[in-house]
């Protein structure tokens, strides 16, 4: 196997010892050097033409990547906030930069030197103190449903940190994305509880407030093609049938018009029509 393509399976980086280890002699490293296929960066990371920027970026900088940064990069849902996050090491000398968020404290779980990344655990811990609680709560939720952690495991994590803590109570696995979490948080922050995932007439619905007060919410992914449309609308009308008031709003609402999803809620309630 080439060198360039066992890296290119690894993001495009890997240190020097992991790849002595997998058996490339040091004379097929320079040879690659040589012609450009590989270069090198802080003379122990290997990486192609074709690495991920992301993981580039904490190479160069003697860090590993984490909070919203590692997990965007491990497909959770995020809100980005255009900074590139990095763990660094208590010690380390790293310049200041506005482009970058640097996260000295350790995390619950161990790292080691040939890491460039921060294991999700650690990454929810970043994300915990460093993110607003709506943001970080979307983060949680998308891990404990994309990987094998568990509400039970990231409980019992040894943290110091309050936001953690009430982090971990608010999160659940009720979600399909963070574009449902946002809505729960919000509307719980004024003091109106949303139950999520309750199943009328056969099928889930991703709120429901009090008795006949449904909320619906569609996002780019499944919402998105013409045929799941249709059947969203044929599902809100019999649910409109059987005499619940079905609310929908879409992506772009949640995220840069909540003002007016929250009014439009506050005002169905005020008619008792969650009643």
């Amino acid at each position: 196997m080439e060198l360039e393509t066992w890296l290119g399976a690894r993001g495009g980086i890997a240190h020097r010892s992991d790849v002595l280890e997998a058996g490339f002699t040091r004379y097929r490293i320079d040879a690659a050097r040589a012609a450009d296929r590989v270069r090198i960066v802080r003379r122990q990371w290997l990486y192609t033409r074709s690495c991920d920027p992301s993981l580039l970026a904490a190479a160069t900088a003697g860090a590993r990547l984490t909070c919203v940064s590692e997990a965007q990069r491990r497909g959770l849902w995020t809100i980005p906030d255009g900074r590139t996050h990095l763990a660094v090491a208590k010690n380390a000398v790293i310049g200041a930069d506005p482009a970058r968020r640097l996260h000295w404290g350790a995390g619950p779980m161990p790292t080691g030197p040939r890491q460039l990344s921060e294991p999700v655990g650690n990454v929810l811990a970043h994300i915990a103190d460093c993110q607003p609680f709506e943001s970080a709560v979307v983060v949680f939720d998308s891990a404990l449903r994309s990987t094998a952690l568990t509400h039970a495991e990231i409980s019992r994590y040894r943290t110091r940190s309050p936001a953690f803590r009430l982090l971990v109570d608010a999160t659940s696995m009720l979600s399909d994305s963070g574009i449902e979490s946002l809505p729960k948080v919000r509307l719980k922050r004024i003091g109106v509880e949303m139950d999520q995932q309750v199943v009328i007439d056969g099928h889930p619905v991703d709120g429901r407030i009090g008795r006949r007060l449904l909320i619906q919410v569609d996002g780019y992914g499944p919402h998105s093609g013409a045929e799941r449309r249709r059947r969203d609308l044929r599902q809100d009308a019999r649910l409109t049938l059987m005499g619940f008031t079905v609310l929908r709003f879409d992506y772009t609402q949640v995220m840069f018009d909540w003002p007016f999803v929250e009014a439009t809620i506050l005002a169905a309630m005020a008619q008792g029509l969650h009643l």
